[in-house]
């Protein structure tokens, strides 16, 4: 029987992509690249670790470059994120009300510290979410902090949502089952569960 559901954040909570777009685009400015991003490159990325986007990004920037470029990005993707916002799926906030009332709820998401804390305050969610974390937190990746999620939090039989294969793989090496996110960005192969809606998590458990 699950004892927890975990939750990846781009693509399965909010869409965060158009307001990414334009931090990361005044971003490269701001540092002087001719660089730049659109939303719909940006969800072909998101779920990779943060280095690995900046390196398709910035691919003839060296790897000191890339670092020196890292922390302007995230000050600028959290600041425009502070003042826009995302666009938070329909049924998200109804579904994690109901689901928490039954099981702990968690996040686990590749992305830099701050980042799911920002979230969490911008959407008013932390009253349903019993704890998270991401590699900026550990320096570890997504698999690595599904197991610590669920160590901590004595999980024995969690699930893990998301929207792409790379969340997949983590499930499948953590040994946790994915149920597929299909509203969000990426596909995913053979997965345990698929929703095509939040809501549709609560008929699953």
């Amino acid at each position: 029987m699950t004892d927890g559901i975990i939750f990846d954040v781009d693509g399965t909570i909010w869409n965060s992509t158009p307001t990414v777009e334009q931090a990361w685009n005044a971003a490269l400015e701001k540092a002087g690249y001719e660089e730049r991003v659109t939303a719909k490159r940006l969800q072909g990325l998101f779920g990779l670790p943060m280095d690995d986007i900046i390196a398709d990004i910035l691919p003839n920037a060296d790897a000191k470059e890339r670092a020196d470029f890292a922390p302007l990005c995230f000050e600028y993707e959290h600041e425009y994120i502070a003042k826009y916002g995302a666009v938070v799926y329909d049924g998200i906030k109804e579904m994690l009300e109901q689901l928490s009332a039954k099981y702990p709820l968690f996040i686990v998401s590749n992305c830099q510290a701050g980042y799911i804390e920002l979230m969490l305050e911008k959407t008013g969610f932390g009253e349903y979410i019993t704890d998270h974390l991401c590699p900026g937190d550990t320096d570890l990746f997504k698999a690595d902090n599904i197991r610590i999620i669920n160590e901590r939090n004595g999980l024995k039989n969690p699930v893990y949502v998301g929207d792409t294969q790379m969340d997949a793989n983590a499930c499948m090496d953590a040994g946790v089952p994915i149920v597929f996110a299909a509203y969000g960005f990426g596909k995913v192969e053979k997965p345990d569960y698929v929703i095509n809606s939040p809501m549709e998590l609560t008929k699953l458990f």
